[in-house]
């Protein structure tokens, strides 16, 4: 068995993007809004802020209480929308309760849409145009790709159908002519579903659900899920251990996408400022 190791892959892609901004001529800057006091959220962000400083770009905090109103979330936006020194801007989710995320994220441009979540964007992704990924499918795609693996032709099963990753994956492993089978709560015969795939990609968001009777031999599992178990230990959706036994190549949790996901978040900042070039 062999890991995909997404800590890796992402130094790698960080060196590559530092070169990338020293070419530019100026510095890159991604905005950021933190909305509320989601202690997840803002270890999050502070990790983002770390990888662009490491990476050459500048990053610019928005922090606004947890008593924000609609009116004040969306001007904090539009105002780093109208301002030409920001190439990309990311609004952390989840948004504190009462707040209408689809019209916050819907003021942000397609072109500084760091996370790809626009209708825009996630419309060309979907047509299999050229448009911006959303940064966890995106990177679970770079993952496979710089591990030697094509998806091209190949059985592919995408456990959830969230708009973060479930729906956007499906969308960039068929552009890349995986078949793909969207599996989740409703789905019958899961276990089937499962054994007949060549590559897994889990997210679901509950500890463990992949056991290894669900797995072929030889399969790629890429765990997308993080998790605390019983005992406030970080583990994935898929339970490690057993699956490792059986697969071709796993992700461990954390150390696997996550990396992956801030990396492809940079690139599509660096990618921003080089349109603007």
């Amino acid at each position: 068995m062999t890991i995909l190791d997404g800590k890796k892959t992402a130094a790698k892609i960080r060196a590559e993007l530092k070169e990338r901004v020293s070419r530019l001529g100026f510095q890159p800057k991604l905005a950021v809004v933190l909305v509320g006091n989601d202690p997840a959220s803002a270890i999050y962000v502070r990790n983002k802020r770390k990888a662009c400083e490491e990476t050459g770009i500048g990053s610019v905090l928005v922090t606004l209480p947890e008593t924000a109103t609609q009116e004040e979330a969306e001007s904090a936006v539009d105002a780093l929308c109208k301002d030409n020194a920001i190439d990309s801007i990311l609004v952390q989710l989840p948004l504190p309760a009462g707040l209408n995320e689809e019209r916050i994220l819907g003021i942000i441009p397609p072109e500084k849409d760091a996370d790809g979540f626009c209708y825009e964007n996630a419309g060309r992704v979907a047509l299999g145009e050229r448009g911006i990924s959303a940064c966890t499918p995106a990177g679970v795609m770079e993952l496979l790709a710089r591990a030697g693996i094509c998806v091209a032709g190949k059985r592919t099963v995408v456990l959830g159908r969230s708009k973060i990753v479930g729906r956007p994956m499906a969308a960039l492993l068929l552009n890349a002519d995986a078949t793909v089978t969207i599996c989740h709560s409703k789905t019958k015969n899961l276990t089937e579903e499962c054994l007949r795939a060549e590559i897994i990609i889990v997210a679901i968001g509950k500890p463990n659900f992949l056991t290894a009777d669900m797995v072929s031999e030889g399969a790629i599992v890429v765990d997308v899920g993080i998790n605390r178990d019983a005992d406030g230990k970080i583990c994935g959706d898929v339970d490690f251990e057993a699956v490792k036994e059986k697969a071709a190549y796993l992700t461990p949790v954390p150390g696997g996408v996550g990396p992956m996901t801030i990396a492809m978040l940079l690139r599509n900042t660096v990618e921003a400022a080089e349109r603007k070039k």
